[in-house]
């Protein structure tokens, strides 16, 4: 068995990729991890029915004899897309993860399929919060941001999980755990344009993140400010601050570019299905067309920045 999981690490290492392979068993711990922290009080009770209660912490029906959960992290890059307005090119930037999250998600765990079949084992699908799993694994550690940091790769990554049926041959299971550096480092906590890093407290104030406000539809919370908008959706200041970045925050891939005409069709606030086809592959292939109610409020705030034309 310690031979097979030795194969798969190799087989990850090979692609760039990195994981950890934990007990079925640690569903229990997994659940408790998330539920204890809105018991607390220390997770906003709004936040934690929007976002945290969608998770499933039972065997997937269709894996019924998993014994492992795999946690996997990918390098993922910030995109870079170009909007044509009133004769400027206008760049705006996207998170790592945003751009083909679902698309490199089925790759991945196809992938990973197609190593362990051979060897006899099966994977499915999870529905499961990464972030701690990883954290817990010990594929990563937390940041003061709250975000996930891989060693090689920074938070520049997107995480990706899947039950097996493989044999769990070394539980590396622990407490989460904050980077090292992050102890002595406020550099993000300065750098939140919302104050949703404190210093009272190592868990974010979720609720007061840019980010989960500037992905809803719905109007902005007054009490944020118009400068504070960095993205197209997302938020970049704690990442592109961070120290631990700093081999990957100018690491930007150009995606696609959107016609003064589309630019204009995406800021009237159309609904996806009055778009040209061109137009709703591109919000595709951003994972952006689920997103286009928000997207003319997050574009007219970028556009309404000083900024530089792109050279």
């Amino acid at each position: 068995m310690a031979s097979v999981t030795q194969e798969f690490l190799e087989f990850l290492d090979h692609r760039g990729w990195q994981g950890r392979i934990v007990g079925i068993d640690r569903l229990e711990d997994l659940a408790h991890a998330i539920r204890s922290r809105h018991y607390s009080g220390q997770i906003n009770s709004e936040f934690y029915e929007e976002m945290l209660t969608s998770f499933t912490f039972e065997p997937p029906e269709s894996l019924p004899s998993a014994q492992s959960i795999i946690i996997l992290a990918v390098p993922a890059p910030q995109t870079r897309v170009i909007f044509h307005v009133n004769g400027k090119v206008i760049p705006a930037v996207i998170p790592p993860t945003y751009a083909g999250y679902d698309i490199t998600t089925d790759r991945v765990r196809t992938a990973v399929g197609v190593s362990l079949g051979p060897k006899g084992y099966e994977v499915a699908k999870t529905a499961l919060p990464l972030k701690t799993l990883a954290v817990c694994s010990g594929l990563a550690d937390y940041g003061k941001n709250n975000l996930c940091y891989v060693r090689g790769m920074g938070s520049f990554l997107q995480l990706v999980g899947c039950y097996s049926d493989l044999p769990c041959a070394q539980d590396t299971w622990r407490e989460a755990t904050v980077m090292e550096r992050c102890k002595s480092c406020v550099a993000c906590q300065r750098k939140c344009p919302t104050g949703a890093i404190g210093s009272e407290r190592f868990l974010l104030h979720a609720e007061r993140c840019l980010t989960l406000h500037n992905e809803k539809p719905n109007d902005l919370p007054g009490w944020i400010d118009a400068s504070a908008h960095n993205c197209l959706i997302g938020c970049m200041r704690c990442q592109s601050i961070c120290p631990e970045n700093k081999a990957n925050r100018t690491w930007i891939e150009d995606r696609c570019e959107f016609s003064e005409e589309e630019t204009a069709l995406l800021l009237s606030g159309a609904p996806v299905e009055q778009l040209p086809t061109a137009m709703v592959q591109k919000l595709q292939s951003l994972a952006l067309s689920e997103d286009i109610v928000s997207l003319p409020r997050n574009l007219s705030m970028l556009l309404s920045a000083p900024r530089r034309r792109l050279q």
